[in-house]
């Protein structure tokens, strides 16, 4: 009697081979979403860093903080991850997300940015508060990459390279810590924009090493996973994170045209520094000079 036999994985379009594994594509658009990847780390960086910058000399920096959080943490490490995982793909598999947990996800990166800017930024022990602060930070985006993978509907058995699930996380707490190390020495915008390079290498770094220790296993689930499209997550994403960064933008330049200002009424005359306090809206500055804003009727 002779026997035929048929690897299982000959037919890639079916999935009821458990334990045979998949061909899993990191990059099944090129290298256009790595590059959006990328690019998307370091807009939120460079504007994490201006935050941090004027958090550092803010009478209250809580609101600084906030923002800086948001940038990074939101933009700079959640939406890298979110857009680096459009071009992934599982061969014949459909990909849906979890809406509550991709979302809590979110939530994750931002707090826990935020918990290590408190303790690097506003610490007076640099030697205490920065490795405390990457180390928070860099487990808690770790566990942000993980969350958000697990997030991740596909019916498949999904297995991790333990050795390299650890590494990715020596990453995320070693780019951390680089982070808020430039955060608080970086001064001027040409070192904001080198530092930002480095930050988003380390975080897509990071991002990739955790995706090579991925590996998945046909399972029993034959249906339509539950949960979102990755097309569906990223129109809301692109709209949420468009409102965002212009917001952050549009804040930081005006913070920044202040400080200019400021600096450039600081190297006047007295008389010149005089009238262009006068000339100015701000209610502080107006204060400052005796006067206030706005003005009051005095009776003569």
């Amino acid at each position: 009697m002779v026997r035929t036999l048929v690897h299982p994985i000959a037919d890639r379009k079916s999935t009821s081979y458990i334990g045979v594994h998949v061909h899993l594509e990191h990059f099944s658009n090129g290298w256009v979403t790595p590059a959006l990847a990328y690019l998307m780390s370091f807009i939120g960086s460079v504007l994490g860093l201006r935050c941090a910058a004027h958090a550092r000399t803010a009478k209250s920096p809580a609101g600084w903080l906030v923002a800086a959080a948001v940038a990074l943490g939101g933009a700079g490490i959640w939406v890298m991850h979110f857009t680096a995982m459009l071009g992934f793909a599982i061969d014949s598999v459909d990909i849906r997300y979890d809406v509550p947990l991709t979302l809590f996800s979110a939530a994750i990166a931002v707090v826990v940015v935020l918990i290590g800017l408190a303790i690097v930024v506003r610490g007076h022990r640099e030697v205490v508060a920065l490795p405390l602060g990457g180390a928070i930070t860099g487990f808690g985006v770790a566990a942000m990459h993980y969350l958000g993978m697990a997030a991740m509907n596909t019916g498949s058995e999904m297995n991790y390279d333990a050795g390299l699930v650890a590494l990715s996380i020596v990453i995320a707490v070693v780019a951390a810590t680089a982070a808020f190390w430039f955060m608080v020495h970086v001064r001027g915008w040409g070192n904001t924009v080198g530092a930002a390079v480095i930050m988003g290498l380390a975080v897509c770094g990071m991002h990739y090493t955790g995706m090579m220790a991925l590996s998945a296993d046909h399972g029993n689930h034959t249906g339509t996973p539950e949960g979102i499209t990755p097309v569906e997550l990223l129109t809301p994403l692109i709209t949420t994170v468009a409102l965002v960064v212009v917001g952050l933008v549009v804040l930081v330049g005006v913070a920044e045209l202040e400080v200019r200002s400021i600096a450039a009424a600081n190297d006047l005359q007295p008389e010149q520094r005089e009238s262009a306090t006068l000339a100015s809206t701000d209610p502080a500055t107006l204060a400052s000079s005796g006067r206030e804003w706005p003005r009051q009727m005095v009776d003569s």
